[in-house]
């Protein structure tokens, strides 16, 4: 007698590794979106950072920039959630050394690993 086709145990079998195949396909589907989300959403922080502290540089008025800037901003319509604050600190400016200003600016969000932050220095002009 010769019997053509598959036995019950060689279509399990066949159908656990299909399933094993497309469950790991999905997965790294998933993990892919995540990173590219959350790679999205850094670049989005860096460049509220890089914004702010552009914009502190190119102001002329140097006695205002605390007043100007300094602060927590909540209102970012394509960033729902996001949050930018900009400390600025006077150091010196006393006679005996150099008068500058230390702005540190910082960036929280929904997605973000980490706060993004970055520090820099203007001199008094």
């Amino acid at each position: 007698m010769n019997r053509s086709g598959f036995t019950l145990v060689e279509v399990i079998v066949a159908v656990v590794i299909l399933l094993g195949v497309v469950l790991g396909i999905t997965q790294l589907t998933a993990r892919t979106i995540h990173t590219l989300t959350t790679s999205d959403r850094q670049l989005a922080a860096v460049q509220l950072v890089e914004d702010r502290l552009e914009q502190v540089r190119l102001d002329p008025d140097y006695a205002q920039l605390e007043s100007s800037y300094g602060g927590t901003e909540y209102t970012f319509p394509s960033l729902p959630g996001f949050a930018r604050t900009t400390q600025i600190v006077h150091v010196g400016g006393d006679g005996k050394g150099p008068d500058y200003k230390r702005i540190t600016v910082s960036v929280t969000g929904p997605g973000l690993p980490a706060p993004v932050a970055r520090t820099e220095t203007v001199g008094a002009p």
